[in-house]
Order: structure tokens, then C-alpha cells, then sequence
């Protein structure tokens, strides 16, 4: 960019009057001045409220006690002393040469903040600050090597996004856009792509965090899977397909996001009994503990022991379909018969009872009676975009088809190949 005229005349002036004066410089002694010691107008201190402690423990570190702590406490509506948990940090600054603070700062979760501080008259005052939050659009790319969640972590660097909120990413890919369109423990293979368009939210206080999913494409074997937010009359982010079809159906795919360990079959080895005989469901691997989520609206059935299933539930659908969750190491609270859960409801945690051999999940899918394979259970299509907002999706799925496509220059892009 040219350098404007103005500021180049007096570049060259301030030059000119430098090289003309140097020679009369060497050769006058100039006064030395005094040389200045400067210190800072405050110094901060950090302390964080323990365990069994009160905050008049906490203030009282700081010399705030008596009178003075029960000013500062009730200088701001909405601060109950007893609920503030051990862990929270709260920031104090003293005047250089103060003996107490004259200002408390304390950062409430991710969208408050507390301020006290003492007025000219030295008295408490209090005000809440409310965090502000600013989406910015990020586009990630890249294949997928030995499964999703590596490459994502592999193409998301923590600069861009801690590695929590990039979990927190993929697991809204997983659980909240295609759980019911993939299974992501059978229906990714080495070599498939993604992209993925998603918002982190950076605050006022410089914190990043994960925003939600705005857009994305995964290619399995080849086929496009489309997702495109669009939020529904109450707010809520809602996706549809390219064609406008909601992704949310009436069954999810499996109730734990972790790789098949045993398919459905009607021969199978069984590593327990030593014998082959039919495994009419699918076992899903996961760590012992892990959540296991009801596919599907209903009511429980059944919630104990039940022979060589171990702990399971057993939910009753609509349409004469069941489902059920066996080798549970423990029921969800509250899980027992004539419950009404929802689809995501957590039923118990897996484990390793009845026949079984290591922690996993063995997830049945029944019709009239009969086992179904989960795998290749039809569960239908979705509701379409409503007639009125049908414009604004087509509108939107353009949009967002051009960032997905990295068209667009303030796009932050992460890649792996």
C-alpha cells in the first residue's frame, strides 16, 4: 500500500533535522537525568476456595472480615455465599501499597462474571457482567485414516479448539446430527471424507469453546450424507438433508457411539458357552461405565436381571417394536417397568453381567416378537422442512454449500489428508 504523501514529508523532515543535528550532538555534553524507578500501581493475587471452606475463609486471607465481608457480600444481588462450590477462583487486587483489596473479580461458568470494588468512599460496590460469546465459522476438512474422531483431532489443532470442545464436536456429529443415519463404530471406513462446517464461539475474555454444527458432508463407501441446520420455531437447532428431510427418525442406529464387537447372525461361537449358536442382536465394545442410551421412545418393560443377559432393560415402542440393552453393570436412576423415557434417555451403564466377557453393550431390536437385525431395520424417512421455511432452507443449503466448499475468505480452515 503507497505510503500517503504527509506521512512520507515529515519521515523525511524528522531525517533531514536528525542528520543536521548529529554533528552538534557529539560534540554537547548533554545533562543526564536521574534515572526513574517505576512500579506497578497494583499487584494481583489469585486464591480459590477449598473444600470445607466458606467464603469468609476465602475473604478472610485477604483481610476482608466482619462489617467489610458482609458490605462486599451484599453489594451485588444474585451472590448466595452458600452456593458457591470449592474450586471457584476468585481474583484480588490490592493498591501497590495496600493492606486489603480494592477490587474482587470472579468468573461465574462461562457467561458471568463477578465485580466488586471499593468506591472513593471506600465502600463495597457489585455489578454482574455478562460474558458476550461471537460464533466464527470454521471449515474442517480431511479423510478419514483409522477412524472419525482421530482425524478430526488430527485436523482440529487446540489453538483452534481445546481438545474437549473438539470432543464435544464430534460427539454431536455422532449423537445429535446422524445417529440416525450412520453408525460411526461400522459405517466409516479408512479413506472416507468429511467435511464439516462448525462455529466455535470465542468470548470477551478470550475463552473458546465449541458452538454447534452448522453444516457437513461425509462420504461412507462413496454416498453423500448431508446434514444443514435450520432451527425450528422454538429456536433449537434442527437438520435436515439436502433434500429437506429431517435426519431425526423414530430409532437412532445404536445406543452407545463405540465399535460393533458381534453382529446379528444366526451361527455364532459363543466365547462363554464354547458352542455355536444364534447372537440375535449387536454388541457394541465400550469401556465399563459408559452411558447407554434408549434408541427410541417408550416404556420400560423391564429393568433387573434376566438369565444370561445380565442387567438389562427392555422398552416397549410403538408398532409392536422393542428393544433391549443386556450386561449392564448398573441401571440409570430411576430406570424401572411402566417408566416413559425418550428417545437418548440414559437406560444404565455397560458392563460385563451375565454371559459375557468383557464390558460391552448387547442392543436387540424386536418387531412383533421377533429379533430384527438393528442393522438393516428400516426406520424410515424424515419429516420434511415445513412448506412456509422451505425458501429460507433452499437459501440456506446454498450458503452453506459454498463455505463447506472453502468459497469464502474469512473462513478459518483446518485440513488432514
Amino acid at each position: 500500500m503507497p505510503v500517503p504523501t504527509r506521512i512520507v514529508l515529515v519521515a523525511v523532515v524528522a531525517t533531514v533535522g536528525l542528520l543536521a543535528g548529529a554533528a552538534a550532538w557529539s560534540r554537547t555534553s548533554l545533562p543526564v537525568a536521574e534515572a526513574l524507578t517505576v512500579r506497578a500501581a497494583h499487584r494481583e493475587r489469585v486464591d480459590t476456595l477449598h473444600r470445607d471452606e466458606t467464603l469468609s475463609h476465602l475473604f478472610g486471607r485477604h483481610g476482608i472480615t466482619g462489617g467489610d465481608l458482609q458490605a462486599a457480600l451484599h453489594a451485588v444481588s444474585g451472590l448466595d455465599p452458600r452456593r458457591v462450590r470449592a474450586g471457584q477462583v476468585f481474583h484480588f487486587r490490592y493498591a501497590s501499597t495496600g493492606p486489603v483489596p480494592q477490587r474482587v473479580r470472579a468468573a461465574f461458568g462461562s457467561d458471568r462474571i463477578l465485580w466488586l470494588w471499593r468506591d472513593s468512599a471506600a465502600a463495597w460496590r457489585g455489578e454482574w457482567e455478562t460474558v458476550a460469546w461471537s460464533p466464527q465459522a470454521i471449515r474442517a476438512e480431511g479423510t478419514v485414516q483409522s477412524s472419525l474422531y482421530e482425524s478430526l483431532h488430527a485436523a482440529i489443532p487446540d489453538s483452534m479448539l481445546p481438545a474437549g470442545e473438539t470432543d464435544r464436536l464430534i460427539y454431536a456429529l455422532a449423537d445429535d446430527v446422524f445417529a440416525w443415519e450412520i453408525d460411526f463404530a461400522t459405517d466409516l471406513y479408512p479413506g472416507d471424507r468429511y467435511q464439516i462446517l462448525f462455529e466455535r464461539l470465542i468470548s470477551s475474555e478470550g475463552q473458546v469453546r465449541y458452538g454447534r454444527l452448522v453444516a457437513a458432508t461425509l462420504y461412507t463407501r462413496g454416498v453423500a450424507r448431508t446434514a444443514y441446520v435450520l432451527s425450528d420455531a422454538a429456536g433449537r437447532n434442527a437438520y435436515y438433508d439436502a433434500e429437506g428431510r429431517s435426519l431425526r427418525r423414530a430409532f437412532k442406529r445404536a445406543p452407545v457411539p463405540y465399535r460393533v464387537t458381534s453382529r446379528f447372525s444366526s451361527s455364532r461361537y459363543h466365547p462363554v458357552l464354547k458352542q455355536y449358536r444364534a447372537h440375535l442382536g449387536t454388541d457394541y465394545r465400550a469401556p465399563m461405565g459408559t452411558p447407554v442410551e434408549a434408541t427410541g421412545d417408550g416404556i420400560v418393560t423391564r429393568a433387573g436381571r434376566w438369565g444370561g443377559y445380565g442387567l438389562m432393560v427392555s422398552i416397549r415402542h410403538p408398532n409392536g417394536i422393542e428393544t433391549r440393552y443386556a450386561h449392564l453393570s448398573r441401571l440409570a436412576s430411576g430406570a424401572r417397568a411402566g417408566l416413559r423415557v425418550t428417545q437418548g434417555w440414559i437406560v444404565g451403564f455397560s458392563g460385563t453381567s451375565g454371559l459375557a466377557t468383557g464390558p460391552h453393550v448387547h442392543y436387540e431390536f424386536l418387531k412383533n416378537g421377533h429379533q430384527r437385525n438393528p442393522r438393516s431395520v428400516d426406520v424410515g424417512n424424515g419429516e420434511p422442512v415445513p412448506t412456509a421455511r422451505r425458501a429460507a432452507f433452499e437459501a440456506l443449503r446454498y450458503r452453506y454449500d459454498r463455505l463447506l466448499s472453502g468459497d469464502a475468505s474469512y473462513l478459518l480452515a483446518a485440513s488432514a489428508r
